[in-house]
């Protein structure tokens, strides 16, 4: 049965919705295209796709999270080691609670850096709190989650993705941020399409499962998409991924690049826009769309 998504589209054009999609049950119900379905910046809906990288990683031993990250970084680390930044580990890279006071290498910062090594910058700023008990939406934390898989794997992310994620949802060729230094940007700025958002969600939504094949780790998804920190809302963060109400968790970019998760209705909603107001897009979402699920 198709879903009648007139109301939505009347909310969401305004709101400079660009392309909505609507699966239930693994079956495609509802799909509008305000625009041509072309490749577009995701920003920090990115985040999620390396919080996956993290946890294939993990799958197969080359990391865990509760190293401590002046053992992953140790050739990166400033001069005097503060008490907060001896204490943190890979886990709070992934949950917004670095410690640190404030967010760095976002989207207007970092084309105007003049340092060029993004690690030790990272690292370098003051850890104000305790690890694991304040939260501050930071690209810190998922731009080093990032390189310490690259590192690792001794391989870029999109090439460390490609036969592990990208070649199974049937993502051909990325184009992805990269830091001075040439490694790829971990918490934001790959591009992709409409479907391809999509098919993520949906992935998340089966538990990492894709045709019958376990992609990413079963317990690693439903640890991601679960509050693993308080961040001020009733919902929570989890690992790189925003609750929402009615369960629901979401890939979530910038001016509305949404991959929304939607458990209890066996759903995925994804969104591409270039919207300003983004609290009202999810609004319309969950006045329009939900309901009908």
């Amino acid at each position: 049965m198709g879903m009648d998504l007139r109301g939505f589209i009347e909310k969401a054009e305004p709101l400079r919705a660009l392309s909505v999609m609507v699966t239930q049950n693994g079956e495609k119900i509802g799909e509008y295209h305000w625009d041509q379905k072309c490749r577009r910046n995701i920003y920090s809906a990115t985040k999620s796709f390396t919080s996956a990288a993290v946890g294939i990683a993990c799958r197969e031993g080359l990391l865990s999270l509760d190293e401590k990250l002046v053992d992953a970084f140790r050739e990166d680390l400033p001069e005097k080691i503060s008490e907060n930044l001896e204490k943190a580990v890979v886990r709070d890279l992934l949950t917004m609670c670095l410690g640190q006071g404030k967010a760095s290498l976002m989207g207007e910062e970092r084309p105007y850096y003049r340092e060029k090594d993004w690690v030790k910058l990272s690292l370098s700023l003051p850890f104000e709190y305790e690890p694991g008990t304040h939260f501050l939406y930071n690209n810190a934390g998922p731009y080093l989650a990032g390189v310490l898989v690259q590192r690792r794997a001794g391989c870029d992310l999109a090439a460390y993705l490609t036969p592990r994620l990208f070649d199974h949802l049937e993502i051909l060729g990325t184009m992805w941020e990269r830091d001075p230094k040439g490694n790829i940007f971990g918490a934001g700025g790959l591009c992709l399409c409409m479907e391809e958002l999509h098919r993520f969600g949906l992935l998340y939504l089966q538990d990492g499962n894709w045709k019958g094949k376990q992609i990413i780790p079963g317990e690693w998804v439903r640890e991601s998409t679960r509050k693993q920190a308080e961040n001020g809302t009733p919902y929570g963060y989890g690992y790189l991924f925003w609750g929402d109400r009615h369960g629901v968790f979401r890939a979530d970019g910038k001016y509305g690049q949404l991959s929304m998760i939607m458990r209890e209705k066996n759903a995925v909603v994804s969104i591409m826009a270039e919207c300003r107001d983004t609290d009202a897009l999810r609004e319309a979402v969950f006045e329009e769309i939900y309901p009908q699920l």
